[in-house]
């Protein structure tokens, strides 16, 4: 059943990126609106993922589960039936609560009823789900738009997805965790946590952007370092904290999450600068450009779960720390394109990406849940998410950073808002994909950093099992 919530995720992830231009134009927004469209959606995810792990450690997975398909689909409804950009990053924003419930469940929902032997494997299973329904995110947003002509019709499909997916899971799913019923949720802590990641993110964007006063930026810096210093002292001295910062003294989980973190930093972008490549450099449309980016999901479709089921029997580390070089690899062909790249050859370059992907996701996931106890699943699978999604935004102001180091920002706006393709000049598409090379050659170096923690994390012997409850809290002592 949270294969369900996992696919509706999966296809409004790539909907997004395919038929951003699309949904730019028709609403006339400018680039730093067009962008936030992608943005609040992983805010709203994002601020929300914490609290929603200790809620259903305390309340229960899948009565918050059930909840999130709610959410999600009523979001969906709004931002089909959004008049103005602004509106539309708002129920963006909703939307992004949704995903946030139904993502930072699914994991610990499938690690409360799998053995510990077939982790990796049924993990597996679940990226399948996402990237199933990712790919149908590329073809549906290019068909809904070669047909309808209507960029709502995007948000129409989650509709009847979610009312499915909400009474099947009210019907179908029981409840299998050990709870901490009637523990007190850390309010406080997730006042200062919002505060912080809210700051961050603003402080990204707005100094990627270039739209704001430097002393704007100074400022939401100051607050986000002050945030998560209060944060941090709250959380360490509350017996109920909303993240228990002791689980990074796990050194696997640690190490798995700060690799994670970096590996979202590197890729979070790509897809989407791959998306205007194809449509604005190389004036395709949104379908054809869609359909040639299915081989990079096609790629970790395949290997995520023999990936998985070959990491339980022989560890983790040589998968994770595999994958991550082959990630590089791939961003570092990246960094090679200009505007005559042969189609094929950037399709192999997306397959070689997918590929390495596919190779560390399911065994990263695997090492980092199966090394905490059972009732801290919750508030690690959110912990995890939040790590994702941090790095994740990061990549995205960080891209787009790095592209005005050769380019100025207006230039880059006008490309990505660009209505019509053939509008833009040679000069300015060949300037264009130089500022995509000094991004890929970051992403690449970042992407590479990622292989240090993933080696410290150490091996894990395969049928070891997680730690218990009283091996953490010996490391509380």
């Amino acid at each position: 059943m949270t294969t369900v919530g996992v696919i509706m995720s999966g296809i409004d992830s790539r909907i997004v990126i395919i038929g951003l231009p699309q949904v730019a134009a028709a609403l006339n927004a400018n680039a730093e609106q067009a962008i936030w469209i992608t943005q609040a959606y992983v805010l709203g995810s994002t601020v929300a993922l914490l609290l929603i792990g200790r809620v259903s450690d305390v309340v229960g997975r899948v009565r918050i589960y059930t909840s999130g398909f709610g959410v999600f689909t009523v979001g969906s409804l709004l931002v089909s039936l959004a008049a103005d950009p602004n509106q539309v990053i708002i129920f963006r924003f909703i939307q992004g609560l949704g995903s946030a419930i139904l993502f930072t469940n699914s994991a610990a929902m499938i690690v409360d009823a799998t053995p510990e032997s077939e982790l990796g494997y049924f993990l597996g299973i679940n990226q399948v789900a996402f990237r199933m329904g990712a790919m149908a995110g590329l073809t549906l947003s290019g068909i809904i738009l070669t047909i309808f002509l209507d960029w709502r019709a995007l948000f129409y499909i989650n509709v009847p997805i979610g009312i499915f997916g909400t009474l099947w899971a009210r019907g179908k799913l029981k409840e299998i965790a050990r709870l901490e019923k009637g523990a007190p949720i850390d309010w406080l802590g997730f006042g200062t946590f919002t505060v912080f990641i809210s700051a961050l993110l603003l402080a990204l964007t707005l100094a990627a952007y270039g739209v704001v006063e430097q002393t704007l930026v100074i400022g939401l810096t100051v607050l986000m370092v002050a945030s998560l210093a209060a944060f941090a002292y709250i959380e360490l001295r509350n017996r109920f904290p909303l993240l228990d910062l002791k689980l990074l003294r796990i050194r696997e989980f640690s190490g798995g999450v700060v690799a994670q973190l970096l590996n979202a930093v590197a890729f979070g972008a790509v897809l989407l600068l791959l998306s205007i490549y194809l449509q604005q450099i190389k004036d395709l449309g949104a379908l054809i450009a869609g359909l040639l980016m299915i081989p990079l999901d096609v790629t970790t479709v395949i290997l995520g779960p023999l990936s998985g089921k070959l990491s339980d029997k022989y560890g983790h580390l040589p998968f994770t720390t595999g994958g991550l070089l082959i990630v590089s690899a791939s961003l570092f062909l990246f960094a090679t394109t200009d505007v005559n790249t042969p189609l094929l050859l950037l399709i192999v370059y997306m397959m070689i990406f997918g590929t390495g992907m596919g190779i560390f996701a399911s065994p990263n996931m695997s090492s980092i849940m199966g090394a905490v106890p059972s009732e801290r699943r919750g508030i690690a699978s959110a912990f995890r998410a939040t790590f994702f999604n941090v790095g994740f935004v990061i990549s995205l102001n960080l891209a787009i950073l790095i592209m005005t180091f050769t380019i100025n920002f207006n230039d880059v706006s006008q490309i990505i808002a660009a209505a019509n393709p053939l509008g833009i000049s040679l000069a300015e598409k060949v300037a264009f994909a130089a500022s995509l090379r000094n991004a890929y050659l970051w992403m690449a170096v970042i992407n590479t950093i990622a292989i240090v923690p993933s080696m410290l994390r150490g091996r894990r012997s395969a049928g070891s099992g997680a730690l218990s409850a009283q091996e953490v809290a010996s490391l509380e002592m």
